[in-house]
């Protein structure tokens, strides 16, 4: 029997509740001005979202466009998690086309949870042995999301000792005003500090400390002992 994007939508309906759909709509900022503004939720924890892609993990390509389209936010998540175990376990050839479907459908990746279960698992992933001029290209689109997938596909290559990339591309959204860009680059920074270099990123912060937005400095020293964080923010 082949599965359907409006079963996958059932399953989740009924694991949903009207209060957590309310504290979610508050949590990701649905109001008229504010960045999630009009997505829909049915009230799915994370965990059980990771069950039901798993449950449907072969899922037809075709259904998982449509769950990826569905104007349920759950649905949206649901489907990335399902395209990461569909990338995690294909050959080159589906690898590619994943990645290509992830970068053509980006309007559908549209709030931060959305792009921080994918971005590193599959468009940072695919790009490991590969030009990395499109992630250049997203860090300077109009689109928030494009920029913040940009930054946090890095994961993947500091995962792997590689932090170049990102430490180019938070040099590149420096000026950027969003918030959700701040914390993006700080938690990156994070990361590359603690797995990479942390000369590196005490390097970058000598340079950077001055213009870069509080936010991502506070991010990007967490792991650093208290009188190290007081210095460097007392600049």
């Amino acid at each position: 029997m082949i599965r359907t994007e409006q079963e996958v939508e059932k399953k989740l309906k009924s694991l949903g509740t009207a209060e957590k759909a309310r504290a979610s709509a508050r949590f990701f900022k649905t109001g008229r001005g504010q960045y999630g503004y009009g997505d829909v939720f049915v009230g799915v924890t994370v965990p059980e979202q990771r069950k039901v892609a798993k449950a449907y993990q072969d899922l037809p390509f075709q259904e998982v466009t449509k769950l990826l389209e569905n104007k349920i936010h759950e649905c949206r998540l649901t489907a990335l998690l399902i395209l990461g175990e569909q990338y995690k376990r294909g050959d080159m050839r589906t690898r590619t086309e994943i990645a290509k479907f992830y970068l053509a459908h980006t309007r559908y990746i549209n709030n931060w949870d959305l792009v921080d279960v994918s971005a590193p698992h599959i468009l940072g992933d695919y790009l490991l042995t590969r030009d990395r001029g499109i992630l250049y290209t997203l860090a300077k689109s109009r689109n928030l999301w494009e920029r913040r997938i940009a930054i946090i596909a890095t994961l993947a290559f500091i995962v792997k000792g590689e932090s170049k990339d990102s430490f180019t591309i938070v040099e590149l959204l420096l000026d950027d005003t969003h918030d959700l860009i701040h914390k993006a680059m700080g938690w990156m920074l994070r990361e590359a500090g603690k797995r990479c270099s942390r000369a590196e990123l005490v390097a970058f912060i000598d340079k950077h400390s001055s213009h870069m937005p509080r936010m991502t400095l506070r991010y990007a020293i967490e792991h650093f002992s208290p009188a190290e964080r007081k210095e460097f923010l007392s600049r």
